[in-house]
């Protein structure tokens, strides 16, 4: 069963396509990255599923009930922009949307305890939100967006902002999540975030769809051309054959670059003629890597 499908979407503004024929099923209890550039059109496909803009064609369905009038109650939504009134305190922001999102008024009360204590800001509770740094900000957001407890979230850039405790805090709650058979969709244009925690992951570049499906599936159609080996004895030979372009030594291995059509075993067999090997591995090809070869390098914002 899919949480959200979405159908030949398409949207623009003026002369910009910024989501171009978009098609994507999310499955339930996955998490999914929406990953590209910056101005890839993830934020904009994520307000489409929210209703907050509408498409120009194509179809959106989320729990096969239609748009999100029919489900909002069972959705969480973080948007990259911060929105909180700043002048109310932390737990009362927290209790009064918690109200606004379904919460009973017998469990507010606890819901607030609980999503504070679990993103570490119990001691925050009476601050004013605008007496908090913007890691804590972000946290507070992100907060906002669990408190109801719902079947799907979506989170745009999550953890923008966050030093990499709180990185990690907020990746754990999300991998727990997940555990407990909701699901998460998120934005990010920082691969090795998606790569821990993504089970699907839709790449997108100018509006246009560049890889979609399982991660696994995907980095398996990959080839590498990098090995990483160990191996006692001079290894001064490697960088002279025909099928090496690069090697470099990091700590006590040597990673190995091939040419194109050059077969790994082909490596593999001449160094077992001069050297005893101890490591061999050919790399498996990161979310990185598969980034830049779809998108292009001049498309990389970071990673």
């Amino acid at each position: 069963m899919n949480a959200v499908l979405l159908e030949q979407v398409c949207k623009s503004f003026g002369r910009v396509h910024a989501v171009d024929n978009l098609s994507v099923q999310v499955p339930t209890g996955s998490i999914y990255g929406f990953l590209g550039p910056n101005g890839a059109g993830k934020t904009t496909t994520l307000r489409m599923i929210m209703n907050i803009i509408r498409p120009d064609s194509g179809r959106i369905e989320i729990f096969k009930d239609g748009l999100i009038e029919k489900v909002k109650t069972r959705i969480g939504y973080m948007p990259e922009e911060r929105g909180l009134y700043r002048k109310m305190t932390v737990s009362k922001i927290l209790a009064y949307l918690a109200v606004l999102k379904g919460v009973p008024s017998e469990k507010v009360s606890a819901s607030v305890s609980r999503c504070l204590q679990q993103i570490q800001l119990s001691s925050w509770a009476d601050k004013k939100v605008e007496d908090l740094s913007r890691g804590m900000h972000q946290k507070l957001q992100f907060a906002v967006a669990v408190i109801n407890e719902p079947e799907l979230l979506i989170f745009d850039e999550p953890f923008s902002g966050l030093d990499p405790l709180n990185q990690e805090l907020l990746k754990n709650i999300i991998l727990e999540m997940r555990s407990e058979g909701r699901t998460i969709i998120f934005s990010t244009h920082v691969m090795h975030e998606a790569e821990k925690l993504c089970d699907c992951i839709l790449l997108i570049n100018k509006g246009k769809t560049i890889l979609d499906g399982n991660l696994a599936r995907i980095r398996s159609r990959y080839r590498s051309r990098a090995v990483c080996v160990e191996a006692q004895g001079s290894t001064d030979f490697i960088e002279r054959l025909p099928i090496v372009t690069k090697v470099q030594t990091q700590q006590n291995q040597l990673e190995i670059t091939l040419t194109e059509d050059a077969d790994p075993q082909d490596l593999l067999e001449a160094l077992v003629q001069k050297v005893r090997v101890q490591k061999f591995e050919v790399k498996v090809p990161s979310l990185h890597e598969i980034f830049v070869n779809s998108v292009g390098a001049d498309n990389v914002q970071d990673s």
